[in-house]
């Protein structure tokens, strides 16, 4: 294994689904143990102090298996990201494709509302974040881009789901039926057509409206809409280059 890989990075690269020990602390125990107390309170909730307290140790005894706190976050992030595997065969659509794998990167996003909180330290490196980006590559060959196309639709469309995951948590309650009914009588109480003739002609149209036939916050509306419009404009991208191609020849 390299030795320019980063602090913490070299233990998933070197593999942590070996056996536990029974007794005693291990990567893996402290891992699982930071997964639960996210999952349950969010970031926040996790710190070296407060995964030494849930195993029964010191925090102190932490550092003899994991460099840090971030080295951590990193750990986390791989545990719980594994590419499910039916996106292994992206199939001959390249749009559905990445619709299915934009379902998969959804679903875990809501199951774990802390990702999209992490501190971004660089590009994907960890073994589970290159697995993603290689599925998502996979579901784009055939369209004629050239890679560095590939890529850049890939990283436009993780960055589309991660705003719209972390907006979708922030949001909350605010994103119940009852709480946008009252902003959007709010809105038509406050909005005047004289000052803000464009934005008073959208909340008479019903623009800021709760989705007709929802009974409960439609998580999936906010990426959906934004992920549609990605994708026809990486549709085009593909007609474009595909004409410049026949021109070339």
């Amino acid at each position: 294994m390299s030795d320019k890989l980063p602090a913490g990075i070299e233990l998933l690269w070197a593999g942590l689904d070996g056996p536990e020990p029974r007794e005693g602390l291990s990567v893996s125990k402290i891992v699982r143990t930071a997964v639960e107390l996210a999952d349950a309170g969010g970031l926040e909730a996790v710190s070296m102090a407060k995964i030494a307290d849930r195993l029964g140790f010191t925090a102190m005894s932490l550092y003899r298996h994991v460099p840090g706190k971030d080295e951590v976050l990193l750990l986390m992030l791989d545990r719980v990201s594994a590419v499910p595997p039916e996106l292994d065969d992206p199939g001959d659509d390249w749009r559905l494709g990445l619709e299915r794998w934009c379902r998969a990167q959804w679903t875990m996003l809501r199951a774990h509302s802390w990702i999209p909180h992490l501190p971004i330290t660089g590009p994907p490196i960890t073994p589970n974040q290159l697995a993603w980006t290689d599925r998502a590559l996979r579901a784009l060959r055939g369209t004629g881009l050239t890679e560095a196309d590939k890529a850049g639709v890939v990283l436009l469309v993780a960055g589309h789901l991660l705003t719209a995951a972390r907006m979708s948590t922030e949001l909350g309650a605010a994103a119940s039926s009852e709480s946008v009914a009252a902003h959007s009588a709010l809105l038509g109480e406050l909005v005047d057509a004289r000052r803000f003739p464009a934005l008073r002609t959208a909340i008479e149209a019903g623009a800021f409206d709760y989705p007709e036939g929802t009974a409960e916050p439609d998580r999936e509306f906010g990426y959906a809409f934004g992920l549609d419009r990605i994708l026809d404009g990486v549709a085009a991208l593909i007609q474009r280059r595909a004409a410049t191609a026949g021109a070339a020849r």
